[in-house]
């Protein structure tokens, strides 16, 4: 084997910590799975040194939350989605104030802190529809946070409500919406989204939400939905576009990304046919983001598509995190995907690693966790 010094002072600036380029990425996307395993790991250690007391590199978090979908009424027709209805279809819903008063109450009866609320871009229900919602779950459930509306339901917002985006952010926000989900990310490439989305928001339309939000002092997660028709140099754009996003958050000294999570598209009932890519893919491209990521603490592993074995080797290939228990899940599930996770699996898997698992709130802070006997 020949001696390549420019890969080996490649790899020493991974360990480092230091920042790198998409051509660096790309050539570290072509390592052996457990040789990048390992420099995405250093980078988790490195990301986490300094959390819970010093002991972040001992922990492994999860939150207990249940998806609550308002609606299924959508006009985008994304091709991957096996979730939507339009308002003709005789499965189509809209939610009542009653309905989610029961989801909330179980949630908090099972030990959840929020709900991650999302919906379709529904043509016809007003602002004041939305407000009253939020209004009306922070007022009886003060302590529960609302964690919802994606960066492509903002932008439907803007169009229906004829407002700018940081008027609607700002009233859902005094409404009660406390944080925002990075759903509807899929590919930050234009081109790719045209082609799996084209009536959906486009790149700088979600960044445009996320940058407002964070302005307002709001939080927000950032995904990936890859394994479709997207090349690698469009998952290494879409990691540069959230770093880049990142960095200028964090210097609003507000709002910012809480972490990153990737998951694979799921072919099943859609009408976007792409051949799915598997395990070894994902964990490939776990690792590359938590290396690439260098702004972003948290990186959660995807149980609900890889199932939760493969969420547990996740801990190993970068993530620090095992997300949710997911009481309820509506739209992986409609796809073909329907895995499911207790409080005492995800104990299991974090604990036979060898880590502390730990029970989370939406930012990260350790809470309480009834089944664990742990606080704060």
């Amino acid at each position: 084997m020949i001696y390549d010094a420019s890969l080996d002072a490649l790899l020493q600036k991974v360990w480092d910590g230091n920042r790198i380029n998409a051509a660096e990425a790309t050539r570290l996307y072509a390592l052996p799975l457990e040789e990048l395993g390992a420099l995405a790991d250093r980078r988790r250690q490195i990301a986490k040194a300094s959390d819970f007391n010093g002991r972040g590199n001992d922990i492994v978090t999860y939150i207990v939350d249940r998806n609550v979908n308002y609606t299924n009424v959508c006009n985008v027709y994304c091709k991957f989605c096996a979730f939507y209805r339009t308002e003709k279809d005789s499965d189509s819903y809209v939610i009542s104030l009653r309905e989610m008063d029961e989801k909330i109450e179980e949630t908090i009866a099972l030990g959840g802190t929020q709900m991650l609320m999302q919906g379709g871009h529904h043509p016809k229900l007003s602002k004041q529809w939305y407000l009253d919602l939020l209004s009306h779950v922070k007022q009886k459930y003060p302590h529960f946070n609302i964690h919802g509306f994606s960066p492509s339901e903002f932008i439907h917002f803007r169009e229906v409500f004829n407002e700018p985006l940081e008027k609607i952010i700002g009233d859902f926000h005094a409404a009660g919406l406390g944080s925002i989900p990075g759903g509807g990310g899929e590919i930050l490439v234009d081109r790719v989204r045209q082609r799996i989305s084209p009536l959906k928001a486009m790149s700088n339309d979600w960044l445009e939400v996320m940058d407002t939000a964070h302005r307002l002092g709001l939080y927000s997660s950032a995904t990936m939905m890859f394994g479709h028709v997207e090349t690698l140099a469009d998952r290494i754009e879409h990691l540069e576009r959230l770093r880049t996003q990142q960095d200028r958050s964090l210097s609003y000294g507000k709002g910012h990304f809480t972490a990153f999570i990737a998951w694979t598209f799921q072919a099943e009932h859609t009408r976007l046919k792409a051949p799915t890519v598997g395990a070894h893919e994902y964990l490939r491209t776990q690792a590359m983001a938590r290396i690439y990521l260098d702004n972003f603490t948290n990186v959660q592993s995807s149980w609900v598509t890889q199932g939760l074995e493969i969420g547990q080797i996740g801990l190993k290939f970068g993530a620090n995190d095992l997300g949710s228990i997911m009481i309820e899940e509506n739209v992986v599930s409609q796809a073909g995907t329907t895995f499911r996770m207790t409080v005492e699996d995800m104990h299991r898997l974090i604990s036979d690693l060898g880590y502390e698992p730990r029970q989370r709130n939406n930012w990260y802070q350790l809470v309480e966790s009834p089944r664990a006997g742990h606080s704060t």
